[in-house]
């Protein structure tokens, strides 16, 4: 019968006590209820049976409650290490050793097991308190730093062990090593064209320093944010970076111009040289040309000196009654001189080229009349000169 049914054992506890007995129940029989419904559990007889079968049951009882313990402990061993991670293993509070990525087992209660995130990108900011931000220069000025650290946990175990606050060493040593790079250089390298060495140098020195430590550190970059004179002197170091911006402005304009006037200037001065140079090799030409015809006309010269003069005068004379429209023509035996209206005459004997289609025979005896009264002159010039 149940203890909460109606009957004789209602007030009893399900402990075999009695609900009016006061305090609570006792240990002893504790026990040994559950040992007697362990024992029903596995064939036994329950109260009142004999000795040996309870021990065996009890025995029975015991082995299974210790199996179960020891499986539950064997379970909660089990771990599992992600990847981008290690485990650090502690034997009785020791290093033992690190587990890489995968499922791994270990002694509950014997050992213990922290796991590391040793692929993640961890930052410090740094300059944003006043004390840790005004840094002296070497010229003896103060700059105003604002810069950030990215680092990664190397060794897992170095990270763990070696030191006690991984950020606060980091902090300081980040600081002591910024401070000293920055008083080994100028303000205005610092400010401006140094950054990126700055940055670089200083990164290296704070590896240095974290190395030293065995702190299991490793620094991935350092972002120097903002670099600049404190407030109190911002506004003068404005206007000097204003005149400047502008100097180099003005600079580069000048350069500018020049670089368009300077070629110009360069084409236009090859052109001439050019064109002195042909005018020379014209020239030069020109008088060699005039120098061998001269020497040609000596030669004829020395061999019929009658001859050649008398053709030089000739085409002399051709040459220079070609470009004139009048000419005096002296009559023998004739007490005055006429002049003949060239120009109007060669106006008469111009044509169009249709009318010269349409009359062949008169261009053809026109060019005949013009060769008849040249050798007409010719013939006379002779007679003048043989007089």
């Amino acid at each position: 019968m149940a203890w909460n049914e109606p009957g004789g054992s209602g007030n009893k506890d399900p402990w075999g006590g009695r609900k009016d007995q006061q305090g609570p129940p006792d240990l002893d029989e504790i026990i040994k209820n559950l040992q007697n419904k362990l024992s029903g559990l596995f064939g036994g007889k329950g109260g009142g049976g004999g000795g040996g079968g309870l021990g065996a049951a009890s025995r029975v009882g015991a082995s299974f409650i210790l199996i179960l313990v020891l499986a539950v402990w064997a379970l909660s061993g089990i771990y599992i290490v992600n990847e981008g991670r290690q485990g650090v293993v502690l034997q009785f509070g020791a290093f033992k050793e690190i587990t890489n990525p995968g499922p791994h087992w270990y002694p509950r209660f014997i050992q213990n097991v922290e796991v590391v995130d040793v692929d993640q990108v961890r930052s410090v900011n740094l300059g944003l308190r006043k004390d840790e931000a005004l840094m002296l220069t070497q010229d003896e000025n103060i700059v105003d730093v604002k810069f950030t650290v990215q680092y990664k946990i190397k060794d897992a175990r170095e990270f763990q062990f070696n030191v006690r606050d991984p950020d606060a060493t980091l902090r300081q040593a980040t600081e002591s090593a910024m401070r000293e790079i920055v008083g080994k250089n100028k303000m205005d390298f610092v400010i401006k064209d140094g950054r990126p060495e700055v940055g670089v140098r200083t990164r290296q020195l704070i590896q240095v320093i974290l190395d030293g430590y065995n702190s299991g550190i490793l620094v991935t970059n350092l972002n120097l944010q903002d670099a600049q004179p404190p407030q109190q002197v911002q506004h003068a170091f404005n206007d000097a970076i204003k005149a400047r911006e502008d100097e180099q402005r003005q600079i580069n304009e000048a350069e500018a111009y020049s670089n368009d006037v300077l070629p110009r200037a360069r084409g236009k001065a090859a052109r001439v040289i050019q064109e002195a140079e042909g005018y020379r090799e014209q020239v030069v030409s020109r008088s060699m040309g005039e120098s061998e015809r001269f020497i040609k006309v000596l030669t004829e010269y020395s061999k019929a000196p009658k001859v050649t003069r008398e053709r030089l005068y000739l085409e002399t004379m051709e040459t220079v009654l070609s470009n004139t429209n009048k000419v005096m023509v002296d009559v023998k035996k004739g007490n005055s001189m006429f002049y003949l209206p060239l120009d109007k005459m060669m106006q008469k004997r111009q044509v169009t080229p249709a009318e010269s289609q349409n009359v062949p025979a008169e261009g053809v005896a026109g060019s005949t009349t013009s060769t008849d009264s040249r050798e007409n002159r010719r013939e006379r010039f002779r007679e003048r000169e043989q007089r």
